[in-house]
């Protein structure tokens, strides 16, 4: 249910994945991608994670694609590397990654599960995030997907193995939820955390306050200035429960808007 606050969780525990770990791991194949790149320090906190879930295949762009937001590329080739066994990179945007993930490397995976990203993708950041286009575009062609993202709080530094931790049991506890065709799964992690938090979470709604932000002119060029802490928020939804409560914020995103005849 929305808004339905939850116990902590006690992340920091080393056996924390044992209950049901065989279980999940003989039924999934899971793809892990991100807009960041294929070397970026969030995909392998990612990977050491969906490594106790499953079997792991990762597809991600070879260069940094953040703020990319749902762009495909349809008007020329895209170049696939295979580096390693279960490990590709693409010349290409997030939203790529996840069609030629699940088109063609990897057709019978379970679940898409998209970041780690460094910083958060909240309210309104959903539709200008590669990150999340990734997980929306997997459950467009009917897959289950997560999109996962930690917030970095002002003058604070992200330790990844910590967030990694973290991280895990939701998405533990997520890949055994169930989920209707249609829609995704949005997580996004306070900041700063430790490891020895004990971190709770809370299923929530979007915000849709837009950011606070300004153009600077200085002849014909214009300079954005905007800063995410300060955004605006309402108590309760997703911002806020990141921001304020210190909480893993849980969205259920869809993937369509609601029709509504005129």
């Amino acid at each position: 249910m929305l808004g339905a606050k939850t116990d902590a969780l006690v992340s920091n525990q080393p056996d924390y994945l044992s209950s049901g770990k065989k279980a999940l791991k003989n039924a999934l194949k899971i793809v892990i991608t991100n807009d960041d790149g294929i070397d970026a320090p969030g995909l392998e906190a990612l990977l050491r994670c969906a490594r106790r879930l499953g079997d792991v295949v990762i597809v991600a762009p070879r260069h940094p694609q953040s703020g990319m937001a749902h762009r495909v590329t349809t008007r020329e080739p895209i170049r696939l590397n295979e580096l390693e066994a279960n490990r590709h990179s693409v010349d290409g945007t997030p939203a790529d990654c996840a069609r030629i993930a699940l088109k063609v490397i990897a057709p019978d995976a379970g679940w898409l599960i998209s970041g780690i990203n460094p910083g958060a993708n909240l309210g309104s950041d959903v539709y200008n995030s590669g990150t999340v286009a990734a997980a929306r575009e997997a459950a467009i062609l009917g897959y289950r997907a997560i999109a996962v993202s930690q917030y970095i709080a002002k003058d604070q530094k992200v330790d990844w193995s910590v967030t990694g931790d973290h991280a895990c049991p939701v998405l533990q506890m997520l890949l055994s939820r169930d989920l209707a065709p249609g829609y995704f799964w949005n997580v996004n992690l306070p900041h700063p955390i430790y490891k020895n938090s004990k971190l709770a979470y809370e299923f929530c709604e979007l915000d849709t306050h837009p950011h606070n932000y300004i153009y600077h002119q200085n002849g014909n060029e214009l300079t954005y200035e905007g800063t995410i802490h300060a955004r605006p928020r309402d108590a309760g939804k997703d911002v806020a429960v990141c921001f304020d409560e210190g909480r893993i914020a849980i969205t259920r995103l869809a993937v369509g808007t609601v029709n509504i005849k005129p």
